[in-house]
């Protein structure tokens, strides 16, 4: 008895330490960012293509960076790269990377999706080409998330954008070739009485009618998560934004589950204005 129970005992740490992850993606390159990687502030670069994986209390990182190559996902001359590997710790959901005397932070919105942190612990907000989001490459597509929003004063309006795969559901029919789909959605409301009103969607799929409109709500979902609900023009859903903050918003699959993205793009908006 003793000695199944030892091998059982020795079988379970192995398969605790035994746990990795790799994330990738591609993110702006904000100044907290720039500082941990060792890229020096006046450097031009577009954008990071991140690599990170996280074993144990160990971690590796490989990114890319530089300015971008038009018409492609590269870079101008290949670009830079840089390769670190160090330790990582763990509170609750929040991950810190530690090389040297220098700390990068992500919090996990589940085990798909970290979102990389300013030094204050805040959520960055990225641009209209790429948000701070890092998606994990085996991912169990889930309805599970960390941050639950709370919903504050509505302005008169709100612009979001960003750039994202092709995977949001009802939008790319089914064979269509599609690399990424660019959104700018603008979000109406009556401040006075705090209620939603409408929104106008420009974007790939919308190019030649100059946009659609419709309605939005906002709906609580599960575990009280806010979302804020697309509707088309006559009523119907459309499609589902997760509320993380008041500058970042996720998209949903129908059944709540958040979508992953890969190394070119995540299904993030970042607001405008």
């Amino acid at each position: 008895m003793k000695i199944i129970s030892a091998f059982f005992l020795v079988l379970f740490a192995s398969g605790v330490r035994g746990r990795e992850a790799t994330f990738i993606g591609s993110t702006p390159a904000a100044p907290v960012v720039r500082t941990f990687l060792g890229i020096p502030l006046p450097d031009s670069v577009d954008f990071i293509r991140w690599k990170v994986n996280l074993q144990d209390d160990k971690f590796t990182l490989r990114c890319n960076y530089g300015i971008g190559k038009p018409n492609t996902n590269g870079f101008v001359n290949g670009g830079k790269w840089i390769e670190l590997n160090g330790a990582f710790k763990k509170e609750k959901n929040y991950y810190f990377l530690l090389y040297g005397n220098k700390k990068l932070g992500f919090i996990e919105l589940n085990t798909d999706l970290l979102y990389l942190l300013n030094s204050e612990n805040n959520l960055l907000v990225g641009n209209g080409g790429w948000s701070y989001t890092l998606n994990n490459v085996t991912p169990k597509v889930t309805n599970q998330i960390s941050v639950v929003a709370k919903q504050t004063s509505l302005k008169d309006s709100m612009t979001f954008e960003g750039r994202t795969p092709c995977g949001v559901p009802g939008i790319i029919a089914p064979g269509r070739e599609c690399y990424k789909l660019k959104w700018h959605v603008v979000f109406y409301s009556n401040s006075e009485k705090n209620k939603p009103r409408t929104y106008k969607l420009l974007g790939t799929p919308w190019r030649k009618e100059g946009g659609r409109i419709g309605t939005w709500e906002i709906v609580k979902g599960v575990d009280g998560r806010t979302i804020y609900q697309l509707n088309d023009e006559s009523g119907n859903a459309l499609m589902d934004l997760v509320k993380l903050d008041e500058n970042i918003l996720v998209f949903t699959d129908k059944k709540g589950k958040l979508l992953v993205g890969n190394e070119d793009f995540s299904y993030t908006l970042n607001r405008k204005w």
